[in-house]
């Protein structure tokens, strides 16, 4: 099959297309990227959807309305990335849409007399049917949770299948707003593999870059800034004291804990200092509190002969700078040295998690995010018969 996976992070900076050519069943699955492409977000949009992702007050219409006009725009991003790749939307097969959440929570909470955990995810698939006349399939997490899982990460089932070696132990890090790694011990079985969320990614840094820069920019390209400052010890060891990074797997995080109000107290710590010197505070956050996660919870379980680094973060050289130094003897690798870019992995993974629901298979490592026992993924919507 020639599935389209489609995915907005929780950086809200665009809507990320690959194209994936895939045949067989694990463990014998064959998967092969075959283009990949950025299509950006009207900025209004993205600042409506962080809004509401931050938990800025929205009326159920708002949510409704932005709903139906982010599955437009994922429709229309499938499209233009099909004209990019030469390729007519007859000869796709399936659609993976992950579409853009703005909300998740994954561990249960008080709510109305029960505990609740949830989960949601924006970007109507019946829309995206609809519009390009290709069988979608959408909403991969709650059937995770509804098992008691966290419903994240999900791209584990994927670096087992992309990165799993008799000999070499490899550690998968992604590094998108929220970094997240998947451990594979040497000779690993799906059950071995573990998974989780380490914190933030570049969340906290994009913001800041935003800030800082009285919105012109909207990230910090090549660390251009940080590199001019030099790190807050003191605001870095209250941002380390999170107690977050010594919560034991498996758990997750997003903008709910790495959001608005997190930059803010941030800024309250490091105030009166230098923007550079707070961006620099920012970045080196990120690598140390990977490593922190690494050391603790990774190591003792097993040998890390390879890191292996995807996501936005994996071009700021200092993470990836910061990471090497505290790295050991572990060698670290980006992701496209073994076949798919740094960039396009995680839209990569929801084309394969797509084609595994479409066969009835289950997409889910309960191991990583918790659940009860391996689940189906995801929800099938047809297209209109005659669109296609």
């Amino acid at each position: 099959m020639r599935v389209l996976g489609l995915i907005s992070g929780t950086s809200a900076d665009g809507i990320d297309v690959a194209l994936a050519r895939i045949e067989g069943a694990p463990p014998r699955l064959k998967a092969r990227l075959e283009q990949f492409v950025t299509i950006p977000y009207p900025g209004a949009v993205r600042r409506k959807v962080l809004r509401i992702a931050e938990g800025v007050r929205a009326t159920a219409a708002e949510i409704s309305q932005l709903n139906f006009l982010v599955g437009e725009l994922f429709a229309e991003a499938a499209l233009a990335a099909c004209r990019r790749f030469r390729v007519s939307p007859a000869k796709i097969d399936l659609v993976g849409s992950h579409g853009q959440t703005i909300y998740h929570q994954g561990r249960a909470s008080r709510f109305l007399g029960r505990e609740v955990a949830s989960t949601l995810q924006i970007g109507e698939p019946s829309v995206i049917a609809a519009r390009t006349g290709i069988p979608v399939v959408a909403d991969f997490r709650p059937a995770d949770m509804a098992l008691g899982g966290q419903g994240a990460p999900l791209v584990p089932f994927v670096d087992y299948l992309l990165y799993r070696d008799a000999r070499r132990g490899r550690v998968a890090l992604n590094i998108g707003g929220i970094a997240n790694v998947t451990a594979i011990p040497a000779g690993a079985q799906p059950a071995d593999v573990f998974a989780f969320d380490t914190g933030p990614g570049n969340m906290v840094i994009d913001a800041l870059a935003q800030k800082i820069s009285g919105g012109r920019i909207s990230f910090d390209r090549g660390a251009r800034l940080a590199t001019g400052g030099r790190p807050l010890r003191r605001v870095l060891d209250r941002l380390l004291a999170d107690p977050y990074f010594r919560q034991a797997p498996p758990k997750s995080a997003g903008r709910e804990q790495y959001g608005h109000a997190y930059v803010e107290r941030l800024l309250r710590l490091a105030r009166g200092a230098r923007p550079e010197d707070v961006l620099a505070t920012a970045t080196l956050l990120t690598p140390l509190s990977i490593l922190d996660a690494l050391h603790r919870f990774v190591v003792a379980q097993m040998r890390i002969d390879e890191l292996i680094v995807s996501g936005g973060g994996a071009h700021n050289p200092l993470i990836v700078a910061q990471l090497e130094a505290g790295l050991g003897g572990t060698r670290l690798r980006r992701a496209e040295e073994l076949g798919v870019s740094e960039d396009a992995k995680e839209a990569f993974a929801f084309a394969i998690l797509a084609y595994e629901s479409w066969h009835h298979r289950p997409g889910n490592l309960p191991a990583a995010t918790g659940a009860r026992r391996p689940a189906i993924l995801g929800k099938v919507v047809y297209p209109p018969r005659g669109t296609k």
